[in-house]
């Protein structure tokens, strides 16, 4: 069911070439990126038209406005399931408990006598989240997104979700509901790359966005490039995966588990186990048998996505060259389990999120561990983090110097322009002292 790749008994190589040796996804950003861009411009040109007209096309619905009537909310929350927004509210306390803790306060330092700099933080005036609405609904991701905007103090937050024919063109009732328990009362019915091109370009029920997040599929993904610079975004999420590093002391009931949670996602998702004990290795293909013949979602996501090029064994030598392996791979989720794993969690260095254990799974970081799930992926892990409240600040130095400050430091700086054949820049120092500026 899951291929297996041999490291073992040869040297692994460095950098680019062992992550080539990885199981990836195809995900080919750039070839989609042709289709969404006529579909975000007729979305600048036609505007709600343009909206209400592609939900027709993709979702099978007829819309007569995109925003969704705040009593739409209301009675969503209204008739959720009770111990569905116990959950959801429970997660939201978690969220909030640790994405409070990563505000930040400006903070001033002192240059010299005379001389500070100070770095304030300023969130993005307005923010567009998107929480996906096609094989599954995800009332988590609203979650995700709009706790750590929350906590930022964004002023303005706006929320998209595909219209669902199923609910007469809205939003899934609990992805309404969340958005009820969170405050978040502008939310529209767009879905892909339109919703993408509404915050970007505002429409007439819309106003533009300074920034969207929130994960999704291809199109939303490719969406994101085309807007790049235009908008800022939190990253063209691709599918997902889950990697779990593993050794002769894991239990493979819970590994094969981990495994196929992150499977069911999507026939594209990834799961890869890194191990360097061959008798773990048989019996979670074991495990891999009999679990998925008992769960749901089979044909569709979790077999193709386990038999996909996407996720394998990958078979090491020892835990050295394991952590290799995971650092090389970059997961949006990494598991650890292995003797003294919190120790081995802190030696990694690439990874969304790391799960610690036994008792940490995926699963609780998707809903309730008070982390956040939406995280880099297809190994953007070594150089990009996941949603945080800093994602939605800006930070801002402002300087402050004295004429006695300046002076102390003017000729150096004089110095520099000049080097960098910049006169005019040394020439307003100058200005400031009486000193020989050229035309004078």
């Amino acid at each position: 069911m899951i291929s297996r790749i041999d490291l073992r008994d040869d040297a692994l190589p460095e950098g680019a070439a062992l992550r080539d040796l990885l199981p990836r996804a195809d995900f080919d950003v750039a070839a989609a990126l042709d289709k969404v861009r006529p579909i975000c411009e007729d979305v600048h040109h036609r505007g709600d038209a343009a909206l209400i007209e592609y939900a027709e096309k993709f979702d099978d619905v007829t819309l007569d406005a995109v925003r969704v009537p705040a009593a739409a909310l209301t009675e969503a929350l209204a008739g959720i399931d009770p111990q569905v927004r116990a959950a959801l509210e429970e997660s939201i306390r978690r969220a909030r408990r640790v994405h409070a803790e990563q505000r930040r306060a400006p903070k001033t330092v002192r240059v010299v006598p005379g001389g500070d700099v100070t770095e304030k933080w300023v969130p993005v005036d307005r923010v567009g989240l998107y929480a996906p609405g096609g094989r599954s609904v995800y009332p988590s991701s609203v979650i995700m997104n709009a706790v750590p905007a929350q906590e930022a103090g964004v002023p303005s937050i706006a929320l998209a979700s595909p219209a669902q024919r199923e609910f007469g063109g809205l939003p899934h009732p609990t992805i309404l509901a969340a958005c009820a328990l969170l405050g978040v009362d502008e939310v529209y019915a767009a879905g892909g790359a339109t919703a993408v091109a509404m915050f970007a370009y505002g429409t007439e029920s819309c106003p533009p966005a300074d920034m969207v997040t929130g994960p999704g599929n291809i199109w939303v993904a490719a969406a994101k490039r085309y807007f790049t610079g235009r908008i800022g975004i939190d990253a063209e999420a691709g599918p997902t995966e889950i990697a779990v590093l593993a050794d002769d002391t894991a239990d493979p009931v819970h590994v094969a588990s981990d495994l196929i949670s992150q499977a069911e996602h999507d026939p594209l998702a990834a799961a890869v186990l890194v191990t360097d004990s061959l008798a773990l290795a048989d019996a979670v293909d074991k495990e891999l048998q009999a679990q998925v013949a008992a769960t749901k979602h089979v044909d569709d996501r979790i077999v193709p996505a386990l038999e996909g090029r996407q996720s394998a064994t990958v078979l090491v030598d020892g835990l050295e060259e394991g952590l290799r392996v995971v650092d090389a791979y970059g997961a949006e989720h990494l598991e650890i389990h292995t003797a003294d794993a919190p120790a081995v969690a802190d030696r990694v260095r690439n990874a969304g999120a790391i799960f610690v254990g036994p008792y940490a799974p995926v699963s609780l970081g998707d809903y309730c561990a008070g982390s956040n799930h939406v995280l880099p992926t297809g190994g953007c892990a070594c150089h990009s983090s996941g949603l945080s409240v800093q994602s939605f600040l800006r930070g801002i130095h402002i300087v402050d110097y004295t004429r006695d400050a300046l002076a102390d430091v003017a000729q150096h700086v004089v110095t520099l322009a000049e080097a960098e054949d910049l006169p005019a820049h040394g020439a307003a120092i100058k200005a400031r002292f009486g000193w020989k500026v050229p035309g004078q």
